[in-house]
């Protein structure tokens, strides 16, 4: 495990969906995650593509406005209606690559790494996830349930992509500790 100490990072949790797509940003400083916004972007009833042009613009509205150094993304979970999974496939897909467009690493959690790391429950209810993020970021109400899902999914990212080596990508590594700046363009990582 790879502590920073002193490491800024902001990172943008996003819950895609073709109608609602959830979006939460938060700071992580060392251990203390901070609250920085979250919300929904809604689409319109209408044609797929313009459907998608919506989440896509939304989503870079979003990474141009608060700036993240990285996204989470909730993975799709196939369920029992194909093209239910199907759409919402595109609408992740049009979220992701709004965050490849701004050159940010994405990194992708199920909606069950999800609720582990923030509620310890795999299998936790909407309305528990909603209260352990209101908790964890010291809000002051309750996010709606698509925003903090999303923000649940950055809490997760959070936790735990130390461990995955998100963090210290791109930078001097070595005992598993931080050694040094960014590696410079062709130096290769120890």
């Amino acid at each position: 495990m790879h502590i920073c100490i002193g490491f800024k990072l902001r990172i943008l949790g996003i819950d895609p969906g073709l109608r609602v797509t959830g979006y939460g940003v938060i700071d992580k400083d060392g251990s203390t995650l901070s609250y920085v916004t979250s919300g929904c972007i809604k689409s319109p009833d209408g044609e797929l593509p313009d459907r998608l042009k919506n989440i896509l613009n939304s989503v870079q509205e979003v990474i141009r406005l608060f700036s993240p150094g990285e996204v989470a993304v909730e993975k799709v979970f196939v369920n029992v209606n194909p093209q239910s999974t199907l759409l919402l496939g595109q609408a992740r897909g049009a979220a992701i690559c709004a965050a490849v467009l701004h050159e940010l690493p994405v990194a992708e959690y199920t909606a069950l790494q999800v609720k582990q790391a923030v509620v310890g429950n795999g299998h936790a209810q909407k309305e528990q996830v909603q209260d352990m993020v209101k908790r964890l970021l010291n809000l002051s109400g309750t996010p709606s349930p698509d925003s903090a899902d999303a923000l649940a999914c950055a809490i997760c990212h959070a936790h735990g992509a130390a461990m995955g080596g998100m963090l210290t990508k791109g930078y001097r590594v070595k005992g598993g500790r931080l050694v040094g700046g960014k590696i410079a363009t062709g130096e290769k990582a120890k």
